[in-house]
Parts: C-alpha cells; sequence; structure tokens
C-alpha cells in the first residue's frame, strides 16, 4: 500500500435471528448512518458506495443508501459470498487509496432466512460446480449433512487425521465464542456452553456438533474510509490505520491438490496473510487481536495456522494452553465471532473491522484487549474470496 488510508468511522446493528430483523433497507440505512455519525461527517462528503449482500434483489445497495441522501454518488453492489462485506470494504479502501474519492462508504447487510444454506436458482448452473464435484470426490456426500458443514467438517476430519485432534479440542473453539459473546451487546448467542454441552449436541459432519455451527442471522455493519488528508482536515482524530489489506481467490491447489483444507480456503487464506505482513511491516506476533472467519469451529481451527499465529500442526496446543483468548498470546474473536455473534453473510466482514476498529481505540467495553496496538481481520467466502486486513492505532 502506497497511501495511508483510514476508517475514520465503524457502525453496526444487534444481529438477530431471522424473522426479527427490521427490513434490509432499514438495518442497512441504520448502520450506515451510524458509521457516518460516528466518523463526524455529512453523508454529503462521501464520495462512493459499496454495498455488499449475498441474498438480495439488483440495486438493494442503492435501497439502503438512499435512505442518507440522493446525492447521486456511484453505489456498487457487491457479492462475493461470506467474503462480501470485507470486499466492498476492500474496493472502498481501493477507491480511497488510488485517490479517486477522499471518502468512501463500505456497508455490508443480510436478511436471512432460517435454516441451513442453499441454492436459489436452480435453473443455471452453481458456481460451487466445480467445488462440490472435488469435495465428492475427496469424501463422498452425506445426503443428510448440511452442504457447508460437509465442506468445513470435512476440512476439520482430514486435519484431526493427520495430528491426531481430539473431537473436544474444536468443541473448545465453541466455549471461547460463547464466553466472549457474553459481552457483546450485539451478539445473538450470549448464554454460555461448556465442551460437554457442545460435544452432546447434535452431531452434523466430521468433529462438527449443532453448536460449532454458525447461525443464520439477520444484520448490518458500515464503515468509513478516508484518505489521512481528508482526515487532517476534518478533524477526524480518533481515525484508525488501514496498514495493509490482501483479497486473494482460488489457486489451482483449491482442485488440483485433492484436500479438504485446501478446498475451504488455507491456501487463500495463507497467500492473503502474507501479503498482509510484508505490506503492513507487521507480523503474527505483533498482533494482540483478531477477528477471523470462524463459520464452524474447524475453520477457526484452520485459520490459526493459515494465518501464522502458531505454526502447524500446533493448533490443538494453542488451544488447550488458552493462547487464543484474554491472558492468552492473541485474543481471536472477542466479539463472539460468527459462531456466537451471528453470521448475516454480507455484513460479517465490516462487522469484524468494526469490533476491531472499536479494540484499537479502546473502546470495547469489558471485551476490551489490552494494549491493542495491531489487529488483523480475515473473512473467507467459498468458492471463493479471500480477504485479509491490518489495522493499527499508530
Amino acid at each position: 500500500m502506497t497511501k495511508n488510508v483510514k476508517v475514520a468511522g465503524v457502525g453496526m446493528i444487534p444481529f438477530t435471528k431471522p424473522g426479527q430483523s427490521d427490513d434490509y433497507p432499514i438495518m442497512g440505512e441504520t448502520a450506515a448512518r451510524i458509521a457516518i455519525e460516528d466518523a463526524g461527517i455529512k453523508y454529503s462528503d462521501v464520495g462512493q458506495a459499496y454495498v455488499g449482500y449475498v441474498y438480495g434483489d439488483s440495486t438493494a445497495g442503492q435501497a439502503a443508501v438512499y435512505g442518507l441522501g440522493m446525492t447521486g454518488i456511484p453505489v456498487i453492489n457487491v457479492n462475493n459470498n461470506c467474503a462480501t462485506g470485507s470486499s466492498a470494504l476492500f474496493l472502498a479502501r481501493q477507491a480511497v487509496e488510488s485517490g479517486m474519492v477522499d471518502c468512501a462508504l463500505a456497508l455490508g447487510f443480510e436478511q436471512m432466512v432460517p435454516g441451513a444454506l442453499g441454492a436459489v436458482f436452480t435453473d443455471r448452473p452453481n458456481p460451487m460446480k466445480r467445488m462440490f464435484k472435488e469435495m465428492v470426490n475427496v469424501q463422498g456426500i452425506d445426503k443428510k449433512a448440511p452442504g457447508a458443514a460437509q465442506y468445513f467438517g470435512g476440512a476439520g476430519r482430514e486435519y484431526a487425521e493427520e495430528f491426531g485432534t481430539k473431537d473436544e479440542t474444536f468443541a473448545k473453539i465453541s466455549e471461547k465464542a460463547r464466553i466472549h459473546a457474553a459481552n457483546n451487546p450485539y451478539a445473538v448467542f450470549k448464554e454460555l456452553l461448556t465442551v460437554e454441552q457442545i460435544m452432546d449436541s447434535p452431531h452434523i459432519y466430521g468433529p462438527l456438533t449443532r453448536y460449532q455451527c454458525c447461525p443464520p442471522t439477520c444484520g448490518a455493519a458500515a464503515a468509513v474510509i478516508c484518505s489521512a488528508d481528508f482526515a487532517k482536515k476534518h478533524g477526524l482524530n480518533n481515525a484508525i490505520s488501514i496498514k495493509g489489506q490482501s483479497m486473494t481467490t482460488d489457486f489451482a491447489s483449491t482442485l488440483d491438490d485433492h484436500s479438504m483444507r485446501k478446498l475451504v480456503g488455507v491456501d487463500m487464506a495463507k497467500q492473503a496473510a502474507k501479503e498482509v505482513y510484508e505490506q503492513a511491516g507487521v507480523g503474527p506476533e505483533d498482533v494482540q487481536v483478531v477477528e477471523l472467519h470462524d463459520c464452524f469451529t474447524a475453520n477457526e481451527l484452520l485459520s490459526y495456522e493459515s494465518l501464522g499465529l502458531t505454526p502447524e500442526g500446533t493448533a490443538e496446543k494453542f488451544i488447550w494452553d488458552g493462547d487464543n483468548t484474554y491472558g492468552g498470546k492473541i485474543v481471536t474473536n472477542p466479539s463472539g465471532g460468527l459462531l456466537s455473534k451471528g453470521h448475516p453473510l454480507g455484513a460479517t466482514g465490516l462487522a469484524q473491522c468494526t469490533e476491531l476498529v472499536w479494540q484499537l481505540r479502546g473502546d470495547s467495553g469489558p471485551r476490551q484487549v489490552e494494549g491493542a496496538r495491531h489487529a488483523l481481520q480475515h473473512n473467507l467466502g467459498l468458492g471463493g474470496a479471500c480477504v485479509v486486513t491490518m489495522y493499527s492505532n499508530d
């Protein structure tokens, strides 16, 4: 990155179960308005808006931001599966860094329905066709299990078979998520669960039980991105720097190496993290807090190693030593993560951004990570995309 880009303001609304939220235009407008007010600017200062959602009609982004004002600015609708929110953030950052605009809005929302994710269009090829064929080739198919759980559960099982990881280790991640979420008023699931309760919940696939799978969720989150000059001009002294950011898509290894772990994006994450550490001049050993894509406990475990938080094959020790939580080496998902905060697909990446900005400002209340200076974000979507971002309060 060649230009200092700032996050000037963030905002989100409490996440809810499907059927309990406002409609998406209201959710989106509300989160965007909070972010703009947090930045201390006016919507008329925004030069472009990037709006992400997965399940929605074309120009739903306009429907959300028009409530803020109809200023004629470009509004770009973004869909990149579960990495949609951070893809909108990536584009907003690019627009500012390139000098196209001094200030951009990144917004994400999702109005979901109950139950596991499924195909919307049945009259055309599914974009996951290659991945699905490879999954069946590697591990077969269980017609009773949700598709996403088979991808990530299979990846977790593959890892466990190589390194001898106990099923309880995966459950331990979910226990941690509930402990963290208990201090987050924006989270869906704040009730504490023990490893035993998590293990006793219905089995889904591989090492995964029900309480190790993120819930369908409704919600919205937003961030105002600006140049350092814009921040200085407007007296935005609370802005947080984006020190590095990378987006990757699938490599040939995703399909050619016949590995469930690579099929769910570990190589995308490794490369994106490598590029971000090089850009930022900051390594994983310098990071105090991480929001990573824990759609299933298996993916959190895999991501510890993909992001370089712990060496390959050591994730189990990292978990049981408590190095992934308060008092350990790196606090992961202080928000409760996707597992407990919830996973409204289009909003997730920007909710992660919001949490990390709060952490670096020292505004996280009982969730605050002491001495947080560098924060890492990891947002993943199958099919595929991975966005990794480094933030700093220096």
